[in-house]
């Protein structure tokens, strides 16, 4: 359970930075979130992996 949990993660911490790099290709013309709500995701999961360890 706590490697899924870390590999979820990192998986939503590169869709943050992909969101983000969208996000600043198109100049701030697209939804931001495209980078917020994987960020959201990643914080929600690293909780839950620091209350599994």
């Amino acid at each position: 359970m706590k490697k899924i949990v870390l590999i979820l993660c990192i998986i939503f911490l590169i869709l943050t930075f992909a969101g983000a790099c969208y996000v600043i290709i198109n100049h701030g013309q697209v939804n931001a979130g495209y980078a917020v709500i994987p960020a959201l995701w990643s914080i929600i999961c690293f909780g839950f992996y620091r209350r599994i360890k």
